[in-house]
């Protein structure tokens, strides 16, 4: 009997953003093998990425980027891992998922390796629910439904548009959080996935990520982050309010939870706190902002949405600082660079 194919094998592809040799994709090549890679050079366009052999990818560096982008290209942050948003635009299959460099195959409790994407895309290919909350996590897990209580009408569902995994060993932190438990790590294995609900904003983390692209990918820009910005490390977190908004509006889902990576190495927190030291003070602005934000009926599509969401940034956070002006304006660029490569198509 033949093996079975790799789940969305022709629709999915693998974004990677990386300034190193890509020596992790030895311990993924039994689960990223069949699947077509879209590396993201960051940094020094003349430095040569090795790349495993047997992978099916292509490999985009700075140079690749303005060539193909021109002008627009500076929307796509510089020495900074923000730059995998630019495989997203690229890409021309229906689902992304995005990993860090520094993450490896996790093992489940009983010690068996778990094949994180084959658990993004059950996240994907199965409804959210974000209007009333099921209290056994996500019904439509193998071994679980609806509680009693739960409104018939609601159990339809929606579509979900992006799949939010977790890491074990080193935890996402922030900065100060770093600096206070600099030994601690995630060895809690929470078996559950469950849908964030609708009007709850959340920290999105892109090195364990997937999404439907065309349900929401215009919206998964990862701002303006790293050289020559007074910002970093809130690339993700950004995109993931910015979709959050739109998801709400646009009666899309969000869930969270599994699958694991295993993150090996922290990043040093003295060098993190240079990057994020206005974002700490900023997301106590940003934050309350996202919470308020809302949509007009006429913002029907993704693209629509992030506009008039840029528009709303430009307004009410750059009062905070001229940066936000700045961001607003590679927002809006982003977009138009979105559609001239991946123009919309006739029904």
């Amino acid at each position: 009997m033949a093996a079975a194919a790799p789940p969305l094998k022709d629709e999915l592809d693998i974004v990677i953003p990386t300034i190193r040799n890509l020596d992790f994709l030895e311990m993924w090549r039994p689960y990223f093998q069949p699947y077509h890679l879209i590396i993201v050079q960051d940094g020094d366009p003349s430095k040569t990425i090795k790349v495993p052999e047997g992978f099916d990818y292509e490999l985009y560096n700075r140079n690749d980027i303005n060539k193909i982008l021109g002008p627009k290209a500076s929307c796509i942050s510089f020495k900074d891992s923000a730059c995998r948003c630019f495989g997203y635009m690229v890409s021309k299959k229906k689902y992304i998922f995005t990993i860090d460099d520094d993450c490896f195959v996790a093992n489940d409790p009983s010690g068996k390796q778990i094949n994180a994407l084959e658990q993004h895309i059950k996240n994907l290919l199965c409804p959210s629910t974000p209007l009333f909350f099921n209290t056994l996590y996500d019904p439509f897990r193998e071994g679980s439904d609806f509680v009693r209580g739960y409104p018939f009408s609601l159990r339809e569902g929606v579509p979900t548009a992006v799949s939010h995994g977790l890491w074990l060993n080193i935890p996402d932190y922030d900065a100060p959080t770093q600096l206070v438990k600099p030994r601690e790590r995630n060895t809690k294995y929470v078996d559950a996935v469950l849908t964030i609900p609708k009007g709850t904003l959340f920290p999105m983390c892109g090195m364990n990520l997937a999404f439907d692209r065309d349900l929401i990918g215009p919206a998964m820009y990862f701002g303006l982050m790293g050289d020559g910005q007074p910002i970093g490390r809130y690339d993700d977190m950004w995109a993931g309010w910015c979709t959050k908004v739109i998801c709400d509006h646009l009666g899309l889902g969000i869930k969270t939870g599994l699958p694991y990576i295993w993150h090996s190495k922290a990043s040093n927190p003295f060098v993190n706190l240079r990057k994020e030291y206005k974002g700490i003070f900023w997301q106590e602005e940003i934050i309350p902002f996202f919470q308020s934000a809302t949509l007009s009926k006429d913002s029907t599509t993704v693209q629509k949405c992030y506009i008039e969401l840029a528009k709303q940034v430009k307004e009410k956070l750059g009062k905070i600082d001229p940066y936000f002006v700045k961001l607003a304006d590679a927002m809006e660029t982003w977009i138009q660079a979105w559609d001239e490569l991946n123009p919309p198509t006739a029904n």
